[in-house]
Formats: C-alpha cells, sequence, structure tokens
C-alpha cells in the first residue's frame, strides 16, 4: 500500500493521463446508458404505463403485432370468461398523422390508443376531464402537450380528416417515439379505417389486442389454443414497437464493445507500467518482499486509479446528459449509474489483473544484474 501511494505520488503525470482515459470511458458509458434508456423509454414508455398483465393478439400476426393484429368482439368477450382472467378489454393502436386546425397548420404524428371509456385501461387525466366527456374528446400525453398543443384545441386526423377535442392531459406516454393520444374505442375505428362517416357495423367490433390483468399462476397457453390467440406478457409486446429490438440490440452491443475496450486499455497501460518497474520490482522481492504483497500493491494502484477516474467521468457524464436531455432522448436513475460505474470498474480490474500477473515472473536475481 505504501509503495503504491508513492507511485501515484511521483508519478502523477503517467497516472492522470491513464486516470483521463478512464474518465472519458466512464463519461461514454453514462451518456450511452442514458441514451439507451431513453430511447426505450420513448419507444415503449407507453405500453410500459398500461395497467396489464399481458396482451392477446391474433394468432397469425406476426413482427410488429400492432400493426398486424386485429381481435374481435367475440374474442375479448370470450377472454373476460377464462380461467384466471380478471379483466379484459379492447385495445386498439394506431399511428395517425395530424394537423392542428386553426394554428399555421401545425403538423404532428400521435400514436392512438383507442380504449373503452370507463375501463381499467383509460387513464385519469392529470388535468382536464376524462374521455366520456364528449364523443370526439382524446387525452394527450406531455409529449404531444410539449408540441404546443393544449386542451381545447381540434386536431384533424388520418386520411379522412376526423376532428378530435383535446379534452385533457396524461403524464409522459410514447410508443416508437411517437407521443400517446388515448381516444374512445369508436373514435380509434374511426382513425384506424380512414372512414369520414359513422363506423360499419363490422369494424366496430374489432381492435388490435386483448388487455388482460391475469390472476397470479393463470394459463394464458390454453386459453390460447381455444381462442386462436397469442399471448406476450407486457414486457415481451415491447418488442412490437417499432425499432425498439434494434435499438436495444446496437446500445447494448456499442455498450458492451466500449467496456472491453476499457478493460483493454487499463490492462495494456499497467503491462507498461510493470514492465517499466521490473528493476524496482525484482529489487523488492531481493529484500524480501513477497509476491502477493506486490500484487496488492500493484490492484491497489490500479482501484484507486478507477475509482477516481470513474466517480469524475460519471459526474461530468451526467452533467453533459442533463444538458443533452432537451435535444436528445435521455433517461438514468442512480441504479443505472451504479451498474455502469461498476462494470467500468470491475472490467478495468480485470484487465489490470492480467497485466500485473508478470510481477510473478520477475526474478529477484534481477535486480543483481544476473540478466545483463
Amino acid at each position: 500500500m505504501y509503495l503504491a501511494l508513492r507511485d501515484l505520488r511521483f508519478a502523477r503525470g503517467r497516472f492522470a493521463l491513464i486516470g483521463a482515459v478512464v474518465a472519458m470511458i466512464a463519461v461514454l458509458g453514462v451518456i450511452l446508458s442514458g441514451l439507451a434508456s431513453g430511447l426505450a423509454d420513448s419507444g415503449v414508455s407507453g405500453l410500459r404505463g398500461l395497467p396489464v398483465t399481458h396482451l392477446a393478439f391474433d394468432k397469425s400476426a406476426t413482427g410488429e403485432l400492432f400493426s398486424r393484429s386485429t381481435v374481435t368482439k367475440s374474442t375479448w368477450q370470450a377472454w373476460a370468461s377464462q380461467p384466471g382472467v380478471r379483466r379484459a378489454e379492447p385495445l386498439g393502436q394506431q399511428l395517425v398523422h395530424a394537423r392542428r386546425v386553426g394554428a399555421g397548420d401545425q403538423q404532428l404524428d400521435l400514436a392512438v390508443f383507442g380504449v373503452e371509456p370507463g375501463g381499467f385501461l383509460a387513464p385519469a387525466p392529470v388535468s382536464g376531464r376524462p374521455l366520456s366527456a364528449a364523443p370526439n374528446g382524446v387525452l394527450i400525453s406531455e409529449d404531444i402537450a410539449k408540441q404546443g398543443i393544449a386542451i381545447g384545441d381540434r386536431l384533424s386526423a388520418g386520411q379522412a380528416g376526423t376532428e378530435l377535442t383535446v379534452v385533457g392531459t396524461i403524464g409522459h406516454a410514447s410508443f416508437g417515439h411517437v407521443g400517446v393520444v388515448y381516444a374512445p374505442l369508436p373514435l380509434w375505428q374511426r382513425l384506424h379505417y380512414g372512414l369520414p362517416g359513422p363506423v360499419p357495423a363490422a369494424a366496430t367490433d374489432q381492435a388490435t389486442a386483448v388487455a388482460l390483468q391475469l390472476a397470479p399462476g393463470a394459463d394464458p397457453a390454453a386459453a390460447d389454443r381455444r381462442l386462436g390467440t397469442r399471448t406476450v406478457d407486457k414486457s415481451g409486446s415491447y418488442a412490437a414497437s417499432p425499432g425498439y429490438t434494434a435499438e436495444s440490440s446496437t446500445m447494448t452491443l456499442i455498450r458492451g464493445f466500449l467496456y472491453a475496450i476499457s478493460a483493454l486499455v487499463v490492462g495494456s497501460f499497467f503491462t507498461v507500467w510493470t514492465i517499466q518497474r521490473r528493476q524496482e520490482i525484482a529489487l523488492l522481492k531481493a529484500i524480501g518482499a513477497g509476491t502477493g504483497y506486490l500484487l496488492r500493491d500493484a490492484l491497489t494502484q490500479v482501484t484507486a486509479v478507477l475509482l477516481v477516474a470513474t466517480a469524475a467521468g460519471t459526474a461530468v457524464g451526467v452533467a453533459l446528459g442533463r444538458a443533452m436531455n432537451r435535444s436528445a432522448p435521455f433517461s438514468l436513475d442512480a441504479g443505472q449509474l451504479l451498474v455502469a460505474a461498476a462494470a467500468l470498474i470491475v472490467l478495468g480490474l480485470a484487465g489490470a489483473a492480467v497485466a500485473v500477473r508478470r510481477i510473478t515472473r520477475v526474478q529477484a536475481l534481477t535486480a543483481l544484474g544476473a540478466n545483463r
């Protein structure tokens, strides 16, 4: 420990250099973690907020289930009577283009969730009135409100120009990086089928999926076989959000490479440092220092550098993330910070441990010039 601290003091330029590199890696780790979390939140926060345990889709639908699935009224009514099902309601989902009526023709995209007013899926508004207040009334998320849309505004949505009136707002909710709008199921059906007038009787019996609240231990697979549906739990439905799987796998791969690089960088530095100290290490062995002591001494150096540099880099990364939060999706909590910092420290120690193994091969006779 004493030698490790002396090295840090008298070779502070070299250790400051590797510390700066580790700190930069920590900054990147925090930024990537925040971006990965922000992208995921922007893609599926609307689904996360649904008070459901499972979603049942049409069995024939594949890939992006929300855009390819259609279930009928008989299906969600049949689900309501299945064993272990506490609640079952239709859920419609549709991405539509809209414009603000009478306000400079402002364009915006909406992720419309069609629900039954008064049902367990209908959210309580943060401000304004609930969905049942008007036949064409909708609740907008704060993601839409940030674009300048307020209660009382009218929107023209879809190919038929269906009129939507904003009657209330809810908290943050998005789907596929588009702000969520909650609409009564009949209004969603008009948007989904692009109909300018009343919805035909056949269309009133359709939705995208069946939203389920299942009791613990319920077996949705048995109901799937009877009803011709495909049931996934709520987290499993995230993959049906456009681009969610590709974004998540890409960010995970980038973060993996970053941490692998950190192990290589730290390991390379301490390999060179150990080679340069070969004579000093041999001298210490010659005067009685054990290999275990020297290894602990070297790993103390590594740990001190990693802890200080990671803490500094994490603090800088959090500050940068907050600064860029308005221009990019960025979301980070304390748990993610700890995981990112711990991964950097552990992998850095692993890389350094491989490097300092060279200490075990240094011979005491080297200090006496036996290799010259």
